[in-house]
């Protein structure tokens, strides 16, 4: 069993004073003063604009070509011709397309909703969905959440004789499509002032610039913006953060018959809905719909009126996610097995017959998280295969397509995820580039998992009123996440397994203060503790209520061993050492010494063979064992040092070494390495 911290790097803030005291003083708890002086935040003026759920709402007509769609959009009103609102499967862009159709309908429009079948038409407006609504008698199409790269479609409509309205909030091209109007707050020359609306922000915009006013719009509609900017995990800055504000208060007093229902059947109860009980509880059954190729389940869900009809369909959506949850795993099993063994490639780029293009996109992102690098994964039909991809640790999906775009047949999408076609036979040179992309994009010098923190934090500020006070950072999403803090040194005192031994009740030691902590899909093994060890702990605060009684808790993100001396994750000298480009300087400061050498063997040999570590975990483990200072690039020159003269073998394990010691080759000449020996000549050249 691997054992490791999650995270190789913890980042911790480290909150300024001055403006934690004026924090303070204008009325903000001491932990949420600290925890937005760690955000970078200095003043309460800064704090308010942090945190204002109330800022008022740019004109829609701010965005470019805003007025030509609304012109367009009216006039087909006034006229009474056939719209198609057309929108896309996930939950963005579903509730893009019943915000807008319903808006519509309400006004008088004759209005029909459409969006295509992920398997049969995929992503985006298409040519089989463009003459299916021009046999109906559709005059005027309005994209939500797709179209801006539609250049090919936006010319059959226009020989079809159909008007073309596009709203999306995704990247553009070079070349936008000929259309009667091309809405984006990502156009180049836009000059809207938020440009991470999502789709179904920009939707809103265009029902507020029909209506007149976006505050009546907004009263009727909060819920589905709310829903769609959190699922399309939008920055929640600005006029986001004004659209889930309203929108949490809306869904906890629903009055859509659908959206009641899947919040009982999904168990997410209307006075604790937030941003993350969306992305954890709602998000994925919506989703679900357009993953398994019945995308009118979710629609309908949002525009019936029959409460009997909702709860239908709420079961009918559980009962698709539990599918696609089974599906997944089958797929995900498939391509880790697909993977080399030993050393991972910068990128993964996997490709089969077999698998479900709803769900690979999920299988996508678990791989992605799990391995550290971007991924993609691709469904092959005959010569040509869709495929769907994830980015990891800031690598930019939308940018790298567009530079090997010659390799693709379609794609669109943005930094974070993306989607593409790809013919069979341009998979392997694909596979080639994009590994160099991401190679040239990261650095090795450290470990690729980061995660931040916002500061450390003494036992005696984790009380339930300073918790409680955290409620003025809500909504949390991105760009105002859930805080995340630190404790160190902590003794484990208890180790409960639940939930059939899947996740870890804790209970944490310092001084005079007992904590509780749970730590979900996580085992003493896993984790690498047992009673007795003292760590450093990394948690989302939180309150547990139990039975009546409310105790503060602490909801585990990483568990690492606690140290009195320091331990780097610093890996330059180590990586020249790898690429063959040492010079003197660099090589005198990566020599061990012998006592490193014998503290690091020690410890090696204290431990039941084989060792499978996290490399930093294992850094960690030898400096706490020692108290001797560690990095870890000097940590795995020692180990090649030892390998060089048959002390031990070592195998790569994803991002984990497994460590084998030889029996009975406790002694050896390490002169005789032939790592010692590169290290020599270059600090003497």
């Amino acid at each position: 069993m691997c054992v490791a911290v999650k995270y190789g790097i913890w980042n911790v803030e480290e909150p300024e004073m001055g403006s934690v005291n004026a924090l303070v003083q204008a009325g903000y708890a001491p932990l949420t003063a600290m925890i937005l002086s760690a955000r970078g935040i200095k003043s309460p003026r800064e704090a308010n604009a942090y945190l204002d759920c109330n800022a008022p709402m740019p004109d829609p007509f701010c965005m470019k070509d805003m007025d030509l769609a609304a012109g367009r959009v009216g006039l087909a009103m006034a006229r009474n011709e056939k719209i198609a609102v057309f929108g896309d499967y996930d939950v963005d862009g579903i509730t893009s397309t019943c915000l807008l159709t319903d808006f519509l309908r309400r006004h008088g429009a004759d209005v029909v909703s459409y969006i295509p079948g992920r398997l049969e038409e995929g992503y985006g407006l298409n040519p089989i969905a463009i003459h299916q609504l021009h046999r109906e008698g559709v005059r005027l199409i309005i994209t939500v959440d797709c179209g801006i790269t539609a250049v090919e479609e936006a010319r059959l409509c226009a020989q079809l004789g159909i008007d073309l309205v596009i709203t999306d909030h995704h990247e553009c091209k070079d070349v936008l499509p000929q259309a009667a109007a091309v809405v984006d707050p990502h156009r180049p020359d836009s000059g809207y002032p938020h440009k991470n609306l999502s789709g179904v922000g920009v939707a809103f915009k265009l029902a507020a610039a029909l209506c007149g006013s976006q505050e009546e719009v907004l009263a009727e509609y909060a819920d589905m913006v709310c829903l769609g900017t959190v699922a399309d995990v939008m920055l929640l800055r600005g006029e986001n953060r004004v659209f889930v504000s309203r929108g949490l208060e809306s869904l906890r007093h629903t009055k859509r018959p659908g959206i009641a229902a899947l919040m009982k059947e999904s168990g997410c109860a209307p006075e604790q809905v937030s941003a993350s009980s969306i992305g954890f509880m709602l998000a994925p059954r919506i989703n679900a719909a357009g993953r398994m190729g019945q995308i009118d389940l979710a629609v309908e869900l949002f525009l019936t009126d029959d409460p009997t009809r909702a709860t239908f369909l709420a079961r009918q959506l559980c009962e698709l996610n539990r599918q696609r949850q089974a599906v997944e795993s089958e797929i995900y099993n498939q391509a880790v097995a697909m993977l080399p063994d030993g050393h991972i490639p910068e990128a993964i780029v996997l490709a089969d017959e077999t698998w479900h293009q709803g769900v690979v996109g999920i299988v996508a992102s678990r791989i992605a998280e799990e391995y550290c690098c971007p991924t993609f994964l691709i469904c092959l039909d005959g010569d040509h295969g869709k495929a769907s991809s994830r980015s990891f640790g800031g690598f930019n999906l939308f940018s790298s397509l567009t530079a090997l775009s010659s390799l693709l047949e379609s794609y669109g999408g943005h930094e974070l995820a993306a989607g593409f076609t790809i013919s069979r036979g341009q998979i392997p040179a694909f596979r080639s580039r994009i590994c160099q992309l991401a190679g040239s994009f990261y650095s090795d010098d450290t470990p690729r998992t980061i995660l931040d923190i916002d500061c450390a934090v003494p036992p005696e500020m984790l009380t339930i009123r300073g918790i409680e006070a955290l409620e003025a950072l809500e909504p949390c999403g991105n760009g105002c996440p859930k805080p995340v803090l630190m404790m160190k040194n902590l003794t484990v005192e208890r180790i409960n397994l639940v939930g059939g031994g899947r996740h870890m009740r804790l209970r944490l030691r310092s001084g005079r203060y007992g904590i509780n902590a749970i730590y979900f899909s996580a085992t003493p093994e896993t984790a690498s503790i047992q009673p007795g060890d003292l760590v450093d702990v990394a948690f989302n605060p939180q309150i547990n209520e139990f039975r009546g009684e409310r105790s503060v808790q602490m909801n585990v993100l990483d568990i690492r061993p606690a140290c009195s001396a320091e331990c780097s994750v610093e890996m330059g000298g180590y990586r020249a050492l790898m690429e063959d480009r040492l010079t003197a300087e660099i090589a005198a400061t990566l020599i061990p010494s012998r006592a490193t050498l014998g503290m690091v063997w020690r410890f090696l040999a204290s431990c039941s063979s084989p060792i499978r570590e996290n490399p930093m975990c294992l850094c960690r483990k030898i400096v706490r064992w020692s108290g001797v200072p560690l990095s870890l690039g000097q940590l795995l020159t020692c180990i090649d040092i030892f390998r060089d003269v048959g002390l031990l073998n070592t195998q790569r394990l994803h991002k984990y070494l497994a460590i084998y010691l030889t029996p009975g080759s406790e002694k050896a000449d390490l002169n005789r390495s032939r790592t010692l020996q590169t290290l020599l000549r270059a600090k003497e050249s």
